[in-house]
């Protein structure tokens, strides 16, 4: 783990963003900045911490984790589904195969939790029991493991606008999906999941839940694009704790981006108005929640590159240059 003290002096050295003019068609997203170059795309993983479908931060060595994460995941899932991976050739990119995105996003939860308006808990304290086509039984309590996993799709809104919940009958009634495309999406979203859980949990993690963003190759075969059971797309908890933390009325050990979502709702901030200044000390809790979940999960030491990541790179995509 990095001390304290090097993530703090990472915080000047933050990646907010990129502009390349020489690496095809620019298009900026939460986290990525994404270039598009014929049947390719170059995706840049930033620093920024998207939540309340906004950026509300910047994290230190955030995007080098993310890609990492990612890579670990996607060799260990690609038996189950294809996906849009090339290469990486350097810490902060992911080169994949250009798709054209599925308008849906798939999120398999496993526990009924979360801070936001789209999440199960949300709505099932507001007393919704059939929540995004899934019924839901009385009596549960916040961040209780539900019978089982179920899937509660949303739109994928454009960037700046909101997510919403749907159902599987509305995706296919409106035309978002056809009904085997959903059936074919649906069976990869849970066996993703399956895995991540199977995985998590023999390093004493709890996979709680998680997203999935899918889209067709030119040949239209369906594959996962984006990132996979990373601390942004995912909610991990530390399984040795739980239950105790249960008993005693308390959230659970996370060790993802809900960390710094719930130290904003604490403050009373959830996504309207001014935003609560976020503390140095904060900052650096998040990046080390980022880095445990890494390598807890992988069983592999995170090795940051320190310093501005802009040169490094630049360098490391000249031969991507057009």
């Amino acid at each position: 783990m990095l001390s304290p003290e090097i993530i703090a002096s990472q915080i000047p050295h933050v990646l907010k963003g990129t502009n390349f003019t020489n690496l095809g068609n620019y298009y900026e997203g939460k986290v990525r900045d994404n270039y598009t170059q014929g049947d390719k795309r170059i995706l840049v993983t930033t620093d920024r911490l998207s939540a309340f479908d906004s950026i509300i931060a910047l994290i230190p060595f955030k995007g080098q984790v993310l890609n990492a994460m990612t890579k670990f995941w996607f060799e260990k899932t690609k038996d189950i589904c294809p996906n849009y991976i090339m290469e990486y050739p350097d810490p902060n990119v992911i080169v994949g195969k250009e798709c054209k995105p599925i308008m849906v996003e798939m999120i398999v939860r496993g526990y009924i939790t979360g801070s936001t308006t789209t999440s199960a808990w949300y709505n099932y304290e507001k007393g919704v029991r059939n929540f995004c086509g899934n019924e839901l039984p009385d009596g549960m309590i916040k961040n209780q493991r539900l019978p089982m996993p179920i899937i509660t799709p949303t739109t994928k809104a454009a960037h700046g606008e909101h997510d919403k919940n749907i159902t599987p009958a509305e995706i296919v009634s409106t035309g978002l999906l056809s009904q085997e495309d959903w059936n074919k999406l649906s069976h990869y979203a849970l066996a993703l999941y399956m895995r991540g859980v199977e995985i998590a949990a023999a390093n004493g993690v709890i996979l709680v839940d998680t997203k999935y963003e899918f889209g067709k190759t030119a040949d239209g075969e369906i594959v996962v694009i984006d990132e996979i059971h990373t601390p942004d797309s995912s909610r991990y908890w530390i399984a040795e704790t739980y239950a105790d933390r249960m008993k005693e009325g308390k959230e659970p050990d996370n060790i993802n981006k809900e960390f710094l979502r719930l130290w904003l709702s604490n403050q009373g901030y959830m996504g309207e108005g001014e935003m609560p200044a976020i503390p140095e000390e904060i900052i650096v809790e998040t990046t080390q929640k980022y880095i445990q979940a890494f390598e807890l999960i992988t069983g592999q030491e995170f090795k940051g590159e320190e310093g501005d990541p802009l040169p490094r790179i630049t360098k490391n995509l000249e031969s991507y240059s057009i």
